[in-house]
């Protein structure tokens, strides 16, 4: 399979390509992506650009249809395209359906949306005098998205755009072009215009500073790691470029002596280890408290040791394999940076399975202290480190002792502790007696400090960020 840049309308192949790998197994190999070079990625930022014009002025009944045709087919092909997607990213299968159906309402959302563009009409200070506040498209956005989920984050920065009259340039990770490149063919059959909508796969140094360079692109919507949305932040206020970032988390669990232990086990598993811990929103430091701290931690051993390891296709697997062997390195740097630290690391070590892929344990490092780098420092895999504190007031200035703030959660039986967690931890989303990964569709993502820059995502704050204020006055 090849999977093709979109350009205008039309599908383009190039002389170089990249080599699509599963995961899961080295020998399965899905296809062969298109690397776009300057001419392409210049080709769709003119397609983009001069389609803007048209369908900012579309209705909202045209917008809708588009969206809502987009996700009837992601729903109606959730199993064929959520297995595609599990065996390029190696994230299980159940994860990999939910996630396709999880792109699929987004669109339906923002079918939804485009018919509900609201705007106000003001009495003026002045007499006679009529004000109406309205919104428009900003023009072509340009997305750039990142490997760990790779039909929802590119959704739910498309829809929107799309719903709001804008035109899209989208660059994807370059290690899932299968899921980018099935989402574009529908996006291509939905009947809407060619030209509003690109595709053009490639290195973020060469499409995705090209996206970010180009005065013809107005906006820039980026999912990825810190360092890079810091470029892009530098280069976009250099040029008053709009720009919208989701970077890292290292987001802390909190376990109180009163939680009931069987949620806190079960949220802490599910926040940091599954997906293969491969998610922004990750619980990676689990702060507990002493009383409970023992009991805590010898119950989340068992759960890890008995946790399944192995392919992502295979219906008894709880936790896929890493997503490449560059990432799987990573991990074990960040291991043996814990011990050398004075951390207990029990697990991580790598797995043989039937199929040779990026296999990896579940490790849990204990006896850490906050300032270590495993708690500062977003590893990004199936690894969790446990601090021990005294009580509440400690545990919520570890949890906010970090440079990031995207997801915080607190396992309690304490309305008052509870109530406070989410009045003063410092993340943009608290989850209480839940996973602090996993989000739902139709309400704001996002968080603070060094984890996210401008306007929220998904739900209606999203038109925030796709869409410019204009106040207009009548004198009739």
């Amino acid at each position: 399979m090849n999977y093709r840049n979109l350009i205008g309308g039309a599908w383009q192949d190039t002389a170089e390509t990249l080599t699509n790998v599963n995961p899961s197994d080295l020998s399965d190999i899905l296809g062969h992506a298109a690397l776009g070079d300057a001419a392409q990625i210049n080709a769709a930022i003119d397609a983009a650009h001069s389609a803007a014009p048209a369908w900012a002025a579309s209705t909202p009944q045209q917008r809708f249809d588009v969206l809502d045709f987009i996700g009837t087919e992601i729903l109606a092909r959730k199993q064929e395209l959520g297995t595609l997607l599990s065996r390029e990213e190696g994230k299980t299968l159940a994860e990999g359906i939910g996630e396709t159906a999880r792109a699929g309402q987004i669109f339906k959302f923002f079918a939804g949306e485009s018919l509900r563009l609201r705007g106000d009409k003001l009495a003026s200070v002045r007499p006679n005098v009529e004000v109406e506040v309205t919104r428009s498209p900003l023009g072509v956005v340009g997305l750039i998205t990142p490997w760990n989920f790779p039909i929802a984050i590119p959704a739910w920065k498309i829809a929107p755009a799309l719903a709001y009259g804008n035109a899209v340039v989208l660059k994807p990770a370059e290690l899932v072009p299968a899921s980018a490149h099935a989402l574009a063919d529908i996006i291509a059959r939905s009947g809407l215009p060619a030209g509003v909508f690109n595709l053009v796969f490639g290195p973020g140094r060469k499409i995705g500073a090209a996206l970010v360079d180009s005065p013809r692109v107005t906006a820039i919507s980026f999912t990825g790691s810190v360092a890079t949305g810091r470029g892009i932040a530098a280069a976009c206020a250099a040029q008053l470029k709009k720009f919208q970032l989701e970077m890292g988390g290292k987001n802390p669990m909190v376990v109180l002596d009163d939680a009931d232990l069987d949620v806190a086990v079960e949220a802490s598993v599910n926040g940091a280890f599954y997906s293969t811990g491969q998610r922004c929103t990750a619980s990676s430091r689990l702060i507990v408290t002493d009383a409970i701290h023992d009991r805590f931690v010898a119950q989340l051993h068992d759960r890890l040791s008995a946790l399944r390891v192995g392919h992502a296709l295979a219906p008894d697997t709880q936790i896929g394999p890493v997503v490449d062997a560059r990432q799987l390195e990573q991990n074990e740097r960040y291991l043996q940076i814990a011990q050398d630290e004075g951390g207990i690391v029990q697990g991580g070590a790598r797995l043989i399975r039937a199929t040779e892929g990026f296999y990896m344990a579940p490790a849990l490092v204990t006896e850490t202290t906050s300032a270590m780098r495993i708690n500062r420092e977003e590893v990004f895999g199936p690894i969790a480190s446990v601090i021990r504190v005294r009580d509440y007031d400690e545990a919520l200035a570890v949890a906010n002792d970090t440079d990031f703030g995207l997801s915080a959660g607190i396992c309690t039986s304490s309305l008052k502790h509870a109530s406070h967690f989410r009045a003063h931890a410092q993340a943009g989303m608290v989850m209480v007696n839940l996973p602090t990964a996993g989000v739902d569709y139709h309400v704001p993502f996002g968080g603070t400090k060094g984890s996210s820059f401008g306007p929220r995502e998904q739900g209606s704050y999203a038109a925030e960020f796709y869409t410019t204020v204009k106040t207009a006055y009548t004198l009739p």
